[in-house]
Order: C-alpha cells, then sequence, then structure tokens
C-alpha cells in the first residue's frame, strides 16, 4: 500500500513562500499521478495542483496560478509544490493524494486519489 508523507509546513507571513514535499516509502511514486489539495477544517477539501506521471503536464487551480508550482523528482520518489505570495486566506491544511489513473491530473479531482497523506498545516499570519 503506498504510505504517503507530508513535509515543509508552518508558520509564514503573508508574502512569504513556503516549500512542501510529498514522500512516499516502499513503493515507488513515479506510478502515480500526484496532487496537492487543501482543506480548512468545516470546509470541502479543494484541489490546488495535479503532476502527471512523468511530470510532463500539470493543472493548477486558478487560484494559485503565478504564485504556486508543483513538480516532482522520480529519482527522489518526491513531489514538490512550491507556494509563493501566500495569503492569510490559504491557511489550510494541505493533502497530498495519489492516483493510480493516467488522465487524473486533467481533472486533478478527489474522487480519483486513492491514496492520501496525513496532512501538514500551513498557517499565514502576520
Amino acid at each position: 500500500q503506498l504510505h504517503l508523507v507530508e513535509s515543509g509546513g508552518g508558520l509564514v507571513q503573508p508574502g512569504g513562500s513556503l516549500r512542501l514535499s510529498c514522500a512516499a516509502s516502499a513503493l515507488s511514486l513515479e506510478d502515480y499521478v500526484i496532487g496537492w489539495f487543501r482543506q480548512v477544517p468545516g470546509q470541502d477539501r479543494e484541489r490546488v495542483a495535479c503532476i502527471s506521471q512523468n511530470g510532463m503536464n500539470r493543472r493548477l487551480a486558478d487560484s494559485v496560478k503565478g504564485r504556486f508550482n508543483i513538480s516532482r523528482d522520480n529519482s527522489k520518489n518526491e513531489v514538490i509544490l512550491q507556494m509563493n505570495n501566500l495569503s492569510p486566506e490559504e491557511t489550510a491544511i494541505y493533502y497530498c493524494g495519489a492516483a493510480s489513473r493516467p488522465g487524473a491530473w486533467i481533472s486533478c479531482a478527489l474522487p480519483d486519489v486513492g491514496s492520501w497523506g496525513q496532512g501538514t498545516q500551513v498557517t499565514v499570519s502576520a
């Protein structure tokens, strides 16, 4: 079973940057579409970004385009979410998820995700 672990969350000031990592043990991430999603308590989980298995294709939510980027290094078994110019409204728990369907990066939708990490807290505050 794929076991995902997120890291890199923390407290950052508005306008600041954070780099989140999604890593896996035991199994290779390169067989999976990987997505980043975020959730505020009491609200629905929403997509942030997805990346195809070979890293050539990405889909980012409109709200983060131009500020966030998703990348992967399959040799390190890791997917990175680089977040720049963060705003307080983006305070949430950020989760990475894995989907086995190759085209899942296009829809970047929650129902495609078969495995989730435990999440990492991102707090944007002065």
